[in-house]
């Protein structure tokens, strides 16, 4: 989609709007005047302020720069005067944080009588809906976004460190960590493009970190003792979890970079044979040219394999911006219902109303619903848990049948068009959900798969209050997971009592079957307990049903079904049996959906693989309830 929409670019505006573009910071202020402003649109790891002080260092002109945000439009507005006299330049840093500063800003800037002709005011902001429309209007805009690729990262990396930094060091160590660090550094930014599989929490990693991290290395190897060497648990300690880690608040990325320390540092690093992918090894350089020399030979573009990832992340990559590009053309289409000949909006909407009403399960009534409970046994956790699930349903189901009924109404024109009601109209004709349901329920990329996920949680419930406990659950039908486990792990709990059990020992284990759904027809052994759950998808790694464990995912295969897992619990404190200590585990996180954070997350089920478990750490692998 992406690159024909690039060729269509350069085909009716010209070649040079579909290529990239240096920005020529010398260009702009030579365009601009003391009367017009500079607003840089701030992008995720580049922040344009260093080389706003280099242009003005080079023309001999003061920068004075101040952080927007709380009490500081007083320092400001002193620093605006005093510019504005000696022809100095100012620099907002951050001003969506200090929106109110900027009608004022412009006031002064636009009307001022005397003024210095040298003064320039710079602004650094977030893309924010109130930032006022005229100051953006009457101003220069422009963005810096961090370079693609490895070799475009190295580039820059290197092209800002001087050869005097480079030999600072006297130590053999210090120009091969330098270049490892500056991998890292280009690693770590580059993942974030693929989305949840590189890390759940997109982080703004910027020149700060590198910076940070290049003066901790020099002084580390200044202290160092020669006869004992690197002390490789501190650098990775200060990598992983202060310099780089610092901005990480997910435990898994934490995990994830932790591993890139273990695996990319260490005494190995300084041997030949070292590489962190095939072809891109550790130079051996001089000079700062040297290495220079050595990134302009790296390929242009990198498989996702350089990361650690799998070469389907690329797939995974290119989907997502095309989505993003798409639903951004969706928002800005007009939402007036045109005249002319179709269907209108309304009618759309109205017979679509009309067939979600006929689809719509029934309520479920609560007398019947308590009789069921009883007879199966009210105070049984998993009962426990059923309740509360239907309870849950059936507010979903009420919401539904209420808005699609006074959204006929107010279409036939026998009720007002509501607020609630219009976003409903408006979300159902885009195929989206409508707010009012989205808060109550769960997340899905088109309302049609909302609407069948509704179809078959409902059945899920439905068939075990009336049939039931069925052998295997579908896990993403659940509003709650978690507590489904633990209900699991209580009722397992309460059967061993005998043993001396006690549910803050008791803890989740699992094993993956060699069935599919299909294939079930009981439920769990009854000594072990447990469930059998199923409808879970691996996502970038492949599954092996024969041998039960990990493999590579195979070309243009985004997610392999995992088959039935059983899921159990055991007491930590009961000897552990010894024919489950086979081969290694790799911890593999679920998650409700494919947007991967802590709200999704469920709890880690274990899986075998013959590889090193950092591997699939590096691959980000999980498994998701759901793909949509």
């Amino acid at each position: 989609t992406l690159l024909q929409a690039r060729h269509y670019i350069a085909e009716s505006l010209g070649v040079k709007y579909a290529e990239g573009f240096i920005l020529d910071m010398e260009g702009m202020w030579a365009e601009s005047d003391s009367r017009t402003l500079l607003v840089c649109f701030l992008s995720m790891g580049s922040d344009p302020t260093e080389n706003i002080e280099r242009l003005a260092k080079s023309k001999n002109v003061p920068c004075r720069a101040i952080s927007m945000g709380q009490g500081q439009e007083v320092h400001a507005r002193r620093l605006l005067n005093q510019s504005m006299q000696d022809g100095g330049w100012v620099l907002l840093q951050n001003c969506h944080l200090g929106l109110d500063f900027m009608d004022e800003l412009l006031d002064t800037i636009t009307t001022a009588e005397s003024m210095n002709e040298g003064l320039r005011t710079w602004i650094t902001t977030e893309v924010h809906p109130k930032f006022p429309i005229n100051l953006l209007q009457s101003s220069i805009k422009f963005t810096n976004e961090p370079p693609q690729g490895v070799k475009a990262g190295l580039k820059r990396t290197y092209s800002s460190i001087t050869q005097e930094q480079l030999e600072i060091s006297n130590m053999p160590q210090w120009k091969p960590l330098l270049y490892a660090v500056g991998f890292l550094h280009t690693t770590v930014q580059e993942r974030r493009k693929f989305g949840p599989l590189g890390w759940n929490i997109p982080y703004e990693f910027n020149q700060a970190d590198f910076t940070a991290s290049m003066q901790f290395v020099q002084n580390h190897l200044d202290e160092m003792d020669i006869k004992r060497g690197v002390n490789w648990n501190c650098m990775r300690y200060m990598l992983g979890e202060v310099q780089y880690g610092g901005r990480v608040t997910d435990d898994l990325d934490k995990q994830l970079l932790n591993t890139f320390a273990r695996v990319w540092f260490g005494e190995y690093m300084f041997s030949d044979k070292f590489c962190f992918y095939k072809g891109y090894s550790i130079p051996q350089g001089k000079t700062v040219q040297d290495y220079l020399q050595y990134i302009e030979m790296l390929p242009l573009v990198d498989t996702p394999e350089v990361f650690g990832l799998h070469s389907n992340a690329d797939i995974t990559y290119q989907t997502n911006m095309a989505n993003e590009t798409l639903s951004t053309i969706v928002n800005i289409q007009p939402k007036d219902s045109g005249g002319g000949g179709g269907e209108t909006r309304e009618s759309v909407v109205q017979r679509l109303a009309t067939e979600m009403l006929e689809k719509l399960p029934s309520d479920y009534i609560p007398h019947e619903v308590k009789a069921r409970l009883q007879k199966m046994g009210a105070i049984q956790p998993m009962n426990i848990f059923l309740r509360q699930e239907i309870d849950r349903m059936q507010r979903v189901l009420t919401r539904v049948r209420n808005t699609l009924t006074d959204l006929k109404l107010a279409i036939d024109g026998t009720i007002i068009m509501s607020e609630d009601l219009r976003d409903a109209l408006d979300n159902m004709y885009d195929a989206r959900i409508p707010k009012l349901w989205f808060k109550i329920s769960w997340e899905s990329a088109t309302l049609g798969f909302w609407f069948t996920e509704l179809l078959e949680r409902n059945q899920q419930f439905h068939s075990w209050l009336f049939d039931g406990r069925p052998n295997q659950f579908w896990m993403t039908g659940f509003f709650n997971p978690q507590g489904f486990l633990t209900a699991m792990r209580q009722e397992t709990t309460r059967m061993n009592l005998t043993k001396g059990w006690a549910l803050d020992s008791v803890i989740l284990h699992n094993d993956v079957t060699r069935m599919m759904k299909e294939d079930v027809t009981g439920p769990p052994p009854a000594d072990v307990g447990g469930v059998y759950i199923y409808g879970l998808f691996l996502e970038g790694a492949g599954w092996d049903r024969r041998n039960a464990k990990l493999i590579e995912s195979s070309p243009k295969v985004l997610f392999t079904s995992l088959p039935v897992a059983h899921v159990y619990a055991i007491s930590t404190t009961s000897p552990a049996d010894p024919r489950k200590q086979l081969g290694s585990l790799y911890s593999c996180p679920v998650y409700k959906k494919p947007r991967r954070t802590d709200l999704t997350y469920i709890f880690a089920l274990y899986l075998k693989t013959v590889q090193n478990p950092d591997h699939w750490t590096l691959r980000g692998v999980a498994l998701l309830c759901d793909s949509k």
